[in-house]
């Protein structure tokens, strides 16, 4: 993966500040409601999101990150309100963990991994990498990843939700969010490198020695005697 490339993916992702972001609403949600009640956690959570929005608008950064954080906070408070309970904010997460784990394990089953479409996509290559049995590998195995990163939200979350922890929600939500999704996209790198080397082989030195070559270096064949 070529490093403006990376960049690219890591800005869609929301980059490094994604990680503070992403974590304010839910470390300002969860002390408010223990101090105050869940409609201030509400409000408090909804406030944060938005000023975070406008903070990336006004720094001129992707604004991607900040429509979905703003929406992702807005459904998981509208799950709290309706259920009047303050745990009812992380199941929304939970269950989109639960989504996207199996959408990343059916697409393995299938035999058309995510991570290849996505970086098919991304890169231009479509599904070249589709003819490569070792591309599909990597792919195979980036994709795997991601499935074992939501699964364990999932898990993990949906244990804490069932037995009332919301503090320690609040803890999981954090620490199993951008941590694990950093390792897997570390296996994500190294599958599309590994992919693009088995579908755009490095040129031979024969092909470099044609690329050399031009018109003029061509021997004459006139007959000069």
């Amino acid at each position: 993966m070529s490093e403006p490339k990376q960049q690219s993916v890591m800005d869609q992702l929301g980059g490094v500040s994604g990680l503070v972001y992403t974590s304010l609403p839910i470390l300002i949600f969860v002390p408010v409601n223990s101090i105050w009640n869940l409609t201030a956690a509400i409000w408090a959570a909804v406030g944060v999101a938005v000023l975070i929005a406008a903070w990336r608008v006004f720094r001129k950064e992707s604004i991607q990150p900040a429509i979905s954080g703003v929406l992702g906070v807005a459904v998981s408070a509208f799950i709290a309100h309706r259920t009047g309970d303050a745990k009812g904010y992380f199941l929304f997460g939970i269950y989109t963990s639960l989504a996207y784990g199996a959408a990343f394990v059916v697409s393995i089953l299938i035999r058309w991994p995510l991570v290849g479409i996505i970086w098919g996509f991304l890169n231009g290559h479509g599904n070249l990498w589709r003819r490569h049995k070792g591309a599909v590998r990597a792919y195979d195995i980036a994709t795997a990843a991601w499935a074992l990163v939501f699964g364990a939200r999932y898990v993990v979350q949906s244990q804490l939700y069932d037995t009332d922890h919301t503090g320690w929600l609040a803890v999981a939500r954090i620490a199993m969010g951008w941590p694990l999704a950093g390792l897997a996209f570390v296996v994500t790198i190294w599958a599309v490198r590994k992919a693009d080397r088995i579908v755009e082989p490095p040129p031979t030195e024969s092909d470099i020695e044609a690329v050399g070559e031009e018109p003029g270096d061509q021997p004459d064949q006139r007959d000069v005697s």
